[in-house]
This record gives structure tokens, sequence and C-alpha cells, in this order.
């Protein structure tokens, strides 16, 4: 049974994801700061945190990088914030997915099983596949490097296309409406409608030739990654 350790100051939180993690089949322990969620790792193996960034104490992220430098869990961050800036340097210190607040609780069991399954690979346990490097068929994808190649040649996209596809392959067999996409994609602050993701996907199947076929679209919900 994987274990989890939840770690946000608000309780409530930390009861919603408890009971529905438990009802996944989950082992689950709590944390209500950032020093509390530390020092436990330093007691207990996890096979993954949710940890919130804003709490007292000491923040998510400097949290993180304290666990870092004596255990590799791998982390998904909850904020209220959706500031790019907070992805970004998430990113960059290596967590493995970001939520922001308020979250959908069966959305983000989803992505606690896709990160626990990408984890428990062959590959991934040998420490030989770098999660900066995404590769599917004859489609590659340096997410660091915002490059994507296909066959061995390098294909332009624009911005937010490259967003979309690393986005979307990163988080590989999950669904994400238009709305998600744009919060995700776009932001808080713009104030288009469903039809800018559909044309950016649009776009982007376009690019992808022959790899089109890994962005499924689910009629009435959005879009996914899926790699046959």
């Amino acid at each position: 049974m994987e274990k989890i350790l939840v770690v946000d100051d608000e309780e409530a939180i930390r009861l919603g994801i408890r009971e529905f993690a438990e009802f996944e089949g989950y082992e689950v322990a709590e944390a209500g700061d950032g020093s509390e969620a530390v020092r436990m790792c330093g007691q207990e193996d996890f096979d993954l945190i949710i940890m919130d960034i804003m709490m007292p104490k000491i923040d998510g992220f400097t949290a993180y990088k304290e666990i870092k430098k004596k255990k590799d869990i791998p982390v998904l961050m909850l904020s209220a914030r959706g500031e790019e800036y907070d992805k970004l340097y998430g990113f960059e210190l290596g967590i493995e997915d970001y939520v922001v607040k308020p979250f959908s609780l069966k959305e983000l069991m989803a992505r606690v099983k896709v990160i626990i399954r990408r984890r428990k690979s062959p590959e991934e346990a040998k420490g030989k596949k770098d999660r900066n490097i995404l590769e599917f068929e004859g489609l590659s994808m340096n997410i660091s490097g915002r490059k994507v190649c296909i066959h061995g040649q390098r294909i332009n996209l624009t911005p937010k296309e490259y967003d979309l596809l690393f986005f979307l392959a990163a988080h590989e067999d999950i669904v994400f409406s238009r709305e998600e996409l744009l919060e995700q994609i776009w932001g808080f602050d713009f104030y288009g409608d469903g039809r800018t993701v559909d044309s950016h996907i649009k776009m982007l199947r376009h690019s992808l030739g022959e790899y089109r076929k890994f962005i499924v679209t689910h009629r009435g919900v959005g879009y996914k990654f899926e790699a046959e």
C-alpha cells in the first residue's frame, strides 16, 4: 500500500484529501505545516507528498528543498494562487505536479495515480529516465529546453502550443476540460473562452503530424494526451 503525506495548515483540506485517498486505497499521514513535514519525512518514508505552498513557519517550497536534501520523494504542490511564477519555480525545484485551489478531489487522485505509476516504472526506479525528457514512439520532448522533435527532426511550435503539449504529456491519460486548460495555460486573468483552447489544439495537432493521434478529444469534456 502506497503511503501519502498530506501537508496543509487547513484541517478541512487535509481531512477531505485523507478521506478520498483512503477510499482509493492509500495510507495517509498528515502534517499541519512545513516544519512538521520535514520532521516526519526524516522519520518515515512516503511514496508521495501533497503539500500546500502557503503555510506558517516553513512554506511548501522551503520544506520541499529541505526534504529533498535527504530523500527523493515526489511532491504534488497545492496553491491558492495561479501565478505562472509559482508553477515555473516549483517545476525548477523538481516538483512533479501543481494544482490550484479550489480543486476536484477526483482529479487530484487521478494525478496522484499518474505520479506514483510513473515513479514505479523500471526506468524510473533505476534512475535512467530524465523526467525533463518525454518520449512517445518517434515524438520526443525536452521540457526544460522547450524542444520537440519528430523522428529526430526539431519542429517549431508557438509558445502556447509548447505549453499545451508539455502540460498534457506530463499528465498523460488525465482528461482536462477546456476551462481547466485555460486556467493552467493562460492563467486566471485571461478573458478568452473554450474556443481559444480548441483553436490551439487544432494548430498543435497540425504541427504534430502523424502524432496528432496522441491528442485525444473527449466529446463534451475536453482533451487528454494518450500514447498508444
